[in-house]
């Protein structure tokens, strides 16, 4: 697909520049106002519409070395945590800029491997302060309190990148003009504003017992290094300060802040509040998750009894039923298994949702040709029959009839294939009233063969009365219009037995377009609050954390720049005077480019947002914060007071008419900087094998032709 294409310069590091191009194209899908894109085939003019960086980079030609690494990485990152995606796409394109700076400043590639990695290192240690703890927030499941009982709300980023309306930076029309039913902003109505701590873990505290004493070798360990070209992890600087906003480090390894009336405290201990800072806008996926949440829980409750155990979020054991063509009213999540059957079945159906179930569960192919390797035979002999009796039958005849004859012999209705399944024997089942399903999940399969007695078999061989499973029941879904049924053809039917651990969502749109977006938006919302729960602490979110790396790098470059002469007589001590030199020469240029990634990030946040007009006034509008936390002394403490005044009343009401309309919002911890590692690698690796890189005219001058070319997206 040609979506666009983009000058190379062939003068300037070829490889940098793709990736920069590659990473564009996602722009718009920074933030929770993400908007959709039409790709156009250029051959046959079709177009397909995205919204999210997975499918664009499906739609995209990435036959390139650098277009494959970038898809790789991409890939990963949602194979694993289904999040994320987006911010490692931009952050891509922005280092990569960032490295093609440094690279025309003259900056060698070793040093801006080394300088690049050890701010991020950095900054990834900066924010452990702005993580929250999540603690006890099934404790009060069964309250009337549902994630569908809150109010709508236009927040949509953390507080202090709020623009104020009188600033002159925000837009007339505000969110009005870009709001819409699948966007709808949600608030705390009703519950109360809890106090939270910030999280570390006990050995942390423990170990900087010592290391705290003296922050100022602590914050120079930092400028001046220990190793070249490794990670240097320092703890933030404002855990021991003295300042009017001081957050003192306790011994059960939370933050709390003192000087106000009162102590402010970061913690989550609340389902719903935790589940709607983590939806991002996308309230109705997380409403489907939260049901399927409630529901694990239910069946969790009525298999222990009285002796509950600490309930855990099964992600594994949530099903997808995706029905394009039906309302979207139909969504809804239920116990058991949803699936779709050609309107043929209907009949068979009918006659089975009647009378009890008996089960087999088949884990290979259901086909006459599976069978170990040890018995394939070869392919150029032919067996003889010692049997006189002419047999017309086929081969696959015989099989399909065998087959069913261990079906009816152990009295099996349902036959679930995590394979694929002959379709000779899915009609010869069918006319004997049994159900054959073929492609069933692996997760479907063991939450059948736990809550009915199963037992997986490979072949069909293997069956016995002790593989056959039983209390199944197998009836009609809901009851869907008849005019939509004839319009999609299928029915819908579900499969449940008493106690499985299996829950269905279904996802339903009239337009069939959109069946993939909703479906991607779900897991999304599921693996951030998996994640979230997993991990037992979040960031604050909304764009908080990047301005924190932001403020840091910041300083830092300034720091390194203003203490050269110190990092040049003291860092490295077991490499040459010239590289220390070069280092220490370098690394504020580098560090500034770095940070300039975030800038941009935060622009682009601000802008997909629809609170300024331009990045240019996003931009300005986050320099004067940059301003304001840097003249706090402690850019963590500025951050965490501005979330604090929400507590206390006191936050600027320019913002929002009501206080409870401005609620916590979330980002899970792992996957958010495993994006920002694998963005960094990503682009270091390609800054150091990249070999087509030209740096100067040298003894001739390249024309226009050589110099330039296209790059199609």
């Amino acid at each position: 697909m040609v979506m666009a294409c983009r000058v190379i310069n062939k003068r300037r590091h070829m490889g940098l520049q793709q990736l920069s191009s590659f990473a564009g194209t996602g722009r718009t899908f920074l933030g929770p106002l993400k908007l959709s894109k039409f790709i156009i085939d250029a051959e046959c003019h079709e177009s397909v519409l995205i919204s999210s960086t997975v499918r664009l980079l499906e739609s995209l030609d990435l036959t390139s070395a650098v277009g494959q690494l970038l898809n790789e990485a991409v890939q990963a990152q949602n194979n694993t945590y289904k999040t994320g995606t987006s911010t490692l796409l931009f952050l891509i394109g922005a280092w990569s800029s960032a490295a093609e700076e440094c690279l025309h400043l003259g900056v060698p590639i070793s040093l801006i491997v080394s300088a690049m990695s050890e701010g991020l290192n950095s900054c990834i240690e900066e924010v452990v302060s702005l993580q929250v703890p999540v603690h006890s927030v099934f404790d009060h499941i069964d309250s009337t309190k549902t994630f569908s009982g809150l109010e709508t709300s236009s927040v949509s980023l953390c507080p202090f990148l709020q623009i104020p309306s009188d600033t002159g930076l925000q837009k007339e029309h505000d969110l009005k003009d870009v709001a819409s039913p699948s966007l709808t902003f949600y608030s705390l109505a009703g519950i109360p504003v809890r106090s939270t701590k910030l999280f570390r873990s006990q050995a942390e505290v423990e170990a900087d017992k010592n290391t705290l004493q003296n922050p100022q070798s602590l914050q120079n360990s930092l400028l001046t290094g220990s190793h070249y070209g490794k990670s240097i992890l320092i703890h933030s600087r404002h855990f021991n300060r003295t300042d009017n906003n001081q957050w003192i480090n306790k011994p059960d390894g939370f933050l709390e802040q003192h000087g106000g009336a009162t102590p402010s405290t970061y913690r989550c201990s609340d389902l719903v509040e935790l589940e709607m800072g983590l939806s991002h806008g996308d309230h109705h996926s997380m409403k489907l998750v939260d049901e399927a949440v409630r529901l694990q829980y239910q069946n969790a409750s009525m298999q222990q009894g009285s002796r509950m155990m600490p309930f855990w979020f099964d992600i594994s054991r949530i099903f997808i039923c995706c029905l394009p063509g039906v309302p979207e009213s139909f969504s809804c999540v239920c116990p058991g298994f949803i699936t779709v059957l050609s309107i043929s079945n209907t009949t068979l159906i009918k006659e089975l949702q009647n009378q009890p179930i008996r089960i087999l569960l088949i884990e290979g192919d259901l086909t006459e040709n599976y069978r170990h390797l040890g018995f394939n035979k070869a392919t150029n002999i032919n067996t003889v029959l010692e049997s006189m009796r002419v047999q017309q039958d086929t081969t696959e005849e015989l099989w399909t009839n065998y087959v069913l004859q261990v079906l009816i012999k152990f009295n099996v209705n349902l036959v679930l294939v995590q394979g694929n399944v002959s379709e000779h024997l899915t009609e010869k089942c069918i006319h004997s009233k049994r159900l054959v399903l073929g492609s069933v999940n692996s997760s479907v399969m063991q939450a059948f063969a736990e809550a009915s007695g199963a037992v997986q078999v490979t072949y069909i061989t293997q069956v016995n009365e002790n593989c056959v499973g039983s209390g199944v029941s197998v009836t009609f879904w809901r009851s869907i219009p008849s005019d939509v049924i004839d319009r999609i053809n299928v029915i819908t039917i579900v499969i449940k037995t008493e106690g499985i651990n299996l829950v269905t969502v279904v996802l339903t749109s009239s337009v069939t377009a959109q069946m993939q977006t909703k479906e991607d938006r779900f897991w999304t919302c599921a693996y951030r609050l998996y994640y979230a729960l997993k991990e037992q602490k979040v960031f604050l979110g909304g764009g908080a954390v990047e301005f924190l790396c932001l403020s840091h790098l910041q300083i830092l470059a300034k720091q390194s720049l203003s203490k050269r002469n110190h990092v040049c007589s003291g860092w490295l001590p077991n490499t040459s005077s010239w590289l220390a030199s070069s280092l220490a020469l370098y690394r504020s240029t580098v560090l500034k480019c770095l940070a300039n990634g975030w800038h941009k990030y935060l622009s682009t946040l601000i802008y997909n947002t629809a609170s300024c007009s331009s990045e240019f006034e996003a931009s300005t509008f986050i320099q004067q914060r940059l301003q304001n936390a840097t003249d706090s002394g402690s850019p963590s403490s500025y951050i965490l007071n501005e979330y604090s005044k929400l507590n206390s009343g006191i936050f600027n009401s320019a913002i929002s008419n009501k206080l409870e309309q401005i609620p916590s919002i979330y980002d899970v911890v792992i996957p958010k900087t495993e994006a920002w590692r694998r963005a960094l690698d990503l682009v270091l690796l390609v800054l150091q094998t990249d070999s087509e890189i030209i740096t100067g005219l040298g003894h001739r001058q390249l024309n226009s032709q050589e110099t330039e070319g296209f790059l199609f997206l």
